[in-house]
């Protein structure tokens, strides 16, 4: 037995042949999310697709809706706005907003299809506090690149 915390997501199916959302393998961070309807992904095409439930994330947790690492590496499917966030207050359908970034093939959802992943992470509450100056720390305002490529 894991000493892992567990967190109660309370979800709400729309479609008795979907499957609810699974985790593949103990310890896995993301639940697969299943597609409920058909589409076909044409090379840089996108569609919001379907998973069929609805969630009541808990407040101080958010959702979120991150690509398959298989589909990604072997069709170039992503998530467009990845990850999509799901807040704690929302309570509509779960839908994943896909991309085919393939220049050349094709990509066929079919209803079942595991599509994207759900991610349930705990996001604190922020006070943001306006100041004159940062203070100080290692790397400064050394940005994109600073660290090299090696």
């Amino acid at each position: 037995m894991s000493d892992t915390p567990t967190l109660s997501l309370p979800i709400q199916m729309f479609y008795f042949e979907t499957k609810p959302p699974a985790y593949a393998h103990v310890g896995d961070a993301g639940l697969d999310l299943r597609s409920t309807e058909r589409h076909t992904l044409r090379p840089f095409e996108r569609a919001v697709v379907s998973c069929g439930f609805a969630a009541a994330i808990p407040e101080g947790y958010a959702g979120l809706v991150v690509p398959r690492s298989g589909l990604a590496a072997r069709h170039g499917i992503s998530v467009v706005n990845g990850p999509g966030l799901i807040d704690s207050g929302y309570r509509g359908e779960i839908k994943a907003v896909l991309v085919n970034l393939d220049a050349h093939e094709v990509f066929e959802i079919e209803p079942g299809d595991r599509i994207a992943q759900l991610v349930v992470v705990a996001v604190p509450s922020v006070n943001l506090k306006i100041v004159d100056e940062l203070p100080p720390a290692e790397r400064g305002a050394a940005g994109f690149g600073s660290s090299g490529v090696r």
